[in-house]
């Protein structure tokens, strides 16, 4: 498993004051309410304030006073420790936990490697067929168990073939 847990992209500066606008890579801007510190580049930043919008976290961070120092930050990716993550419940997982397994039909034929989860309105797994991109959503019925200390997800193979994009 994953040392660090990537938790949101910082997306531009806000404002004047070295606020910057975090796109989450969460269930929800909320999740970063409570935290203390966040990683960038492998360096500590102190969280001295957080405002969240409708898709996005605004976030004050210690060592970057202005707009100037806040341009600096765009495009980089927050981290935090995965001791310091919160659980993430019965029957979800972190997306880094999921990424490289193995998923297989309920027959036990393998299909291929996870390689890629795209948020929309029902997550889109993208799994790697020999050489084959292929996407299927993340819809009840599809996904019948993840075993992550296997790296193996199982799918009901008539309900993939129904809704994957070959």
């Amino acid at each position: 498993m994953e040392r660090d847990l990537t938790i949101g992209l910082i997306v531009k500066p806000q404002g004047i004051r070295g606020e910057v606008k975090v796109k989450p890579y969460t269930d929800g801007a909320e999740s970063f309410r409570g935290l203390k510190r966040v990683f960038l580049d492998g360096e500590e930043r102190k969280v001295l304030s957080v405002r969240c919008g409708a898709d996005a976290v605004y976030l004050g961070l210690k060592g970057v006073p202005d707009r100037n120092a806040a341009e600096l930050l765009r495009g980089k990716e927050l981290t935090i420790p995965r001791e310091e993550a919160p659980d993430p419940g019965e029957g979800r997982y972190y997306i880094a936990d999921l990424l490289g397994c193995e998923v297989y039909s309920d027959g036990g034929t393998l299909f291929g490697v996870l390689t890629d989860i795209r948020h929309a309105a029902t997550d889109i797994y993208t799994l790697d067929m020999e050489g084959k991109e292929v996407l299927f959503p993340a819809v009840k019925g599809v996904i019948t168990d993840i075993d992550l200390s296997a790296k193996r997800i199982t799918v009901d193979e008539k309900r993939f073939r129904e809704v994957a994009v070959l």
